[in-house]
């Protein structure tokens, strides 16, 4: 039980790779905030938890929305008493769109959740953490726009996680004197249901012709990861034992972004 005692705050925890971290931090004795924005799915997240033998607590916010960020984060330090590891999961893939059909308030909404979001949850989370001199933060970012750049029109997408990265490099400096490790996943394909939220309009006008070799995963025959491949590496960033690990992105992509 290496988490035993500490506090997790995870956003879009739900669902996909937040929903299979929660298992695995509450499975090593970490209590959970579970962040979601749709209240059916973070009390049914809430109750599978407990049931398991975790602790957490829902909580409902847009990660975009400022006010409710903050609330989120004063409810969650006032149940637990504490705030030890963040992860900033939550994220939309958005429109997929060649640049000049890509519509403002599309660029607008991709960056609000996923930059803006980020933003968000450490601005709030960070002041908790410092008073425990010492946490994790892990951001999840992606193979797009970090290692690949092969999916067409997802320009917007591709900018946040590839400013996320320069997040993580950043404040991994700046919080270190706080001994708070900042760090960061990139996962390439892996079983979600993101990909059903995805918008894909006019992306022939965008893409470039590419000939794959057999399979688009080498490591797994050309099958996507799962969400627990991505759980058990965020698990180990959190713990002790990454302690001498801060602004480092790990991917973990079965070598499918080296195919580009």
């Amino acid at each position: 039980m290496e988490l035993s005692g500490k506090v997790a705050l995870i956003t879009g925890a739900t669902s996909g790779i937040g929903r299979a971290s929660a298992f695995r931090l509450a499975s090593k004795g970490a209590s959970i905030g579970v962040l979601g924005h749709s209240r059916n799915d973070v009390d049914d997240t809430v109750t599978a938890l407990i049931a398991a033998g975790g602790k957490a607590l829902g909580l409902m916010a847009d990660v975009a929305d400022e006010a409710a960020m903050k609330t989120a984060l004063d409810r969650l330090t006032a149940h637990f008493g504490r705030l030890d590891i963040v992860l900033a999961n939550a994220g939309i893939n958005g429109v997929w769109a060649p640049i000049d059909d890509l519509k403002p308030a599309e660029w607008d909404r991709t960056i609000a959740v996923n930059l803006r979001g980020t933003y968000l949850t450490l601005h709030y989370a960070v002041p908790h953490m410092k008073k425990q001199g010492a946490g994790s933060i892990v951001i999840v970012s992606s193979i797009n726009g970090t290692r690949t750049f092969t999916n067409a029109g997802a320009t917007a997408y591709s900018a946040t996680k590839a400013a996320q990265i320069a997040v993580v490099q950043q404040l991994a400096l700046e919080l270190a004197k706080h001994r708070i490790r900042v760090n960061a996943v990139c996962p390439g394909g892996v079983v979600t249901h993101i990909s059903e939220s995805t918008v894909k309009r006019n992306q022939q006008e965008a893409a470039v012709p590419i000939v794959w070799p057999e399979g688009s995963v080498p490591l797994n025959n050309g099958q996507p990861g799962s969400a627990e491949d991505i759980a058990e590496t965020i698990l180990f960033l959190a713990s002790e034992r990454a302690r001498h690990i801060t602004g480092t992105s790990i991917f973990i992509d079965g070598g499918q972004g080296l195919l580009t």
